[in-house]
């Protein structure tokens, strides 16, 4: 878009730029999603409640010295993507994209209209230490877990120094995904029973790892992809058999 179409300065231009097109957003948001409502969030999903969620999934990838440093990061990397944080999140969010993103998740959750036809299906948003959910994590589908599932993509987005764990010259983010494998170690952490994946990645002699954490385990690599890159979860297209 051309920004010679704003008043002032280079700088105010891009302000104002900025903030009417985050406007205009909203707008069209509160227009799509007018007399529509979302699954319900219950009141107790805090801390307490994401750490339940992502515990097993730390103690079975990271070792005891990191564990408690990893938790502390992901039990508040939660934010819930409701009628009542998504102006605020489009509004405010650093990137043009992912605030387009953080919409059409929102107006997939209450059944609206999406942005465009190539808008994305979105259930979840990982980017950095930050996890977006939707509120259909709360619907009845025992085989989706929205929240392990982009908590394990903030291993791949999280450099080991961002959260104060000592990092080297070969180990610089919390795990080394390979980058065509992320989405599948996602699903393998999602769809790994929490008493399986609680065992640990690297089993005493004799002993054996249960096949999916087995496979999660085997993705981890030594990319050294320097940049960073949101993932995220998306919903199957209906019909789909499975995910």
């Amino acid at each position: 878009m051309d920004g010679w179409a704003w008043p002032g300065d280079f700088m105010e231009r891009c302000r104002c730029q900025h903030a009417d097109l985050r406007s205009a957003l909203v707008d069209e948001v509160r227009r799509l999603t007018k007399g529509c409502t979302h699954e319900p969030v219950p009141e107790d999903v805090g801390v307490a409640f994401t750490r339940a969620k992502v515990e097993p999934m730390v103690r079975g990838l990271f070792s005891k010295v990191e564990q408690d440093v990893v938790l502390a990061t992901l039990e508040k990397s939660v934010v819930y993507v409701t009628s009542s944080t998504i102006e605020p999140l489009i509004l405010n969010h650093s990137w043009d994209r992912s605030a387009w993103e953080l919409a059409n998740l929102y107006l997939l959750s209450v059944g609206a209209e999406l942005l465009g036809k190539e808008a994305p299906r979105l259930v979840g948003l990982s980017e950095e230490t930050t996890c977006y959910v939707s509120p259909d994590y709360f619907a009845d589908d025992p085989f989706a877990d929205f929240i392990v599932h982009e908590a394990a993509h903030i291993f791949h987005n999280c450099k080991r120094r961002t959260i104060g764990l000592r990092e080297t010259r070969t180990k610089e983010w919390l795990l080394d995904i390979e980058y065509r494998q992320r989405e599948t170690f996602a699903y393998s952490c999602e769809a790994t029973p929490a008493s399986s994946l609680a065992r640990r990645v690297r089993p005493s002699a004799g002993s054996s790892l249960p096949t999916t954490a087995r496979n999660a385990a085997s993705l981890r690599s030594a990319s050294t992809r320097p940049r960073w890159r949101a993932s995220s979860r998306r919903r199957p297209a209906r019909g789909t058999a499975g995910r």
